[in-house]
């Protein structure tokens, strides 16, 4: 991650919404009664157009606060029962959030050794009756002492009293550094489980498929190589490479993966992954027009984005920005190209981690003010809900 000062002013979005400026958020300000119906691909207030893919979606309306007193959160993790999960970078702690908007412990992930943008990182779900005598895996990525692993821990009891049993490991030896360590996870269609992994500060790691560094990686549940017809294109746990530090990963409702990730000096990315796709790094930054790597669909200044986690509602992606300090909402098309961006809620949360698709038609971000880099105001962090629409 790169330290340097914002420039870029706010621009106007939707010709025909014109969004101001919003004040930054006081403890008085609104909060959102918490929703507890399970994740779902497309929310009632989504409409999808006559023929072809979903219409586009953006914000209406002002975010209002659902949680608050977070301590540098890295990932938001809507269950299928409805409860919430988020973790916590630096206490290594998984919270659950409650109905009126309180923070409990739901368990933490004691081999976690937070140092610098390692820790606790990313969090998935797998449903599963035979888990331990719970009702499902809890997927973590974290960074030890030695290197980034998984663990998997059965989730126990219902919402609201939500605990998490002993780890069992899923897979180790990721490169490890007080950065790039990647971080994200998340099951997709094909029901294995995808992760990004950085080039922890060695960028050569991106270009060698001997190495697990600088790779988005795909694995069956209990972290194996898949096999047959679900063979990744290398035989090894590598699905993408040349990447620096990816941290977004999400699938349109065709299926297609696209990821986020963090560019050097110039330009932050989000990319359209396909199997066995070298995406160029260290060689390449951003759309460089050279035949032997795939370019990015969109670039971004560094001062613009810096992107964590994003969200696919409606086939339109969200992409949450840390030191960017805002959301930018990007239409996918129908044939896979992508649509103009437009930025939102410009440096009025401050540094922007995760973003996920929330319950009746909202989408819900968490913002990242005390990791170190930013400038927590009173009762940071915050896990905000705002409404989407076409």
């Amino acid at each position: 991650m790169r330290f340097r000062t914002v420039k870029r002013g706010i621009r106007v979005g939707l010709a025909t919404l014109v969004l101001v400026t919003l004040a930054a958020c006081a403890p008085n300000d609104p909060r959102a009664t918490v929703k507890t119906e399970p994740p779902a691909t497309q929310s009632p207030s989504q409409t999808q157009a006559p023929s072809g893919p979903p219409a586009p979606v953006h914000p209406v309306g002002d975010p209002v606060v659902i949680a608050s007193g977070l301590d540098a959160p890295w990932s938001i993790l809507r269950l299928p029962g409805g409860g919430t999960l988020i973790s916590e970078r630096d206490t290594t702690l998984v919270r659950e959030l409650l109905p009126d908007g309180g923070l409990r412990e739901a368990g933490s992930v004691a081999s976690a050794r937070p140092n610098g943008e390692a820790g606790l990182l990313g969090l998935a779900f797998l449903t599963d009756d035979n888990a331990d005598g719970g009702i499902g895996w809890v997927y973590a990525y974290l960074s030890t002492d030695s290197d980034n692993r998984i663990e998997r821990m059965s989730l126990a009891g219902p919402t609201g009293s939500h605990t998490l049993g002993a780890p069992t490991l899923v897979l180790a030896g990721l490169p490890h550094a007080s950065n790039h360590n990647g971080g994200r996870i998340a099951f997709g269609p094909d029901g294995l489980l995808y992760a990004t992994a950085g080039d922890a500060g060695n960028p050569a790691n991106a270009q060698d498929l001997g190495s697990l560094g600088g790779k988005i990686l795909r694995m069956t549940a209990t972290g194996e190589v898949p096999t047959g017809a679900e063979a990744n294109p290398f035989d090894t746990l590598v699905y993408s490479y040349g990447h620096r530090n990816p941290q977004g990963i999400a699938w349109d409702s065709g299926g297609q993966l696209w990821s986020s990730e963090f560019g050097q000096n110039t330009w932050d990315e989000l990319n359209r992954i396909v199997p066995g796709g070298n995406y160029g790094w260290p060689l390449v930054e951003g759309q460089a027009g050279d035949a032997n790597f795939i370019d990015p669909l969109r670039q971004w200044s560094t001062a613009d984005a810096s992107p964590s986690g994003i969200a696919i509602v409606s086939d339109t992606i969200f992409m949450a920005s840390l030191r960017g300090s805002r959301l930018w909402s990007i239409p996918i098309l129908e044939d896979s190209s992508t649509g103009e961006p437009t930025e939102w809620f410009v440096n009025s949360y401050g540094r922007l981690r995760d973003v996920v698709s929330g319950p009746d038609g909202t989408l819900w971000f968490v913002s990242n003010n005390t990791d170190g880099r930013g400038s927590p105001a009173a009762d940071d962090d915050r896990l905000y809900q705002v409404s989407v629409a076409p």
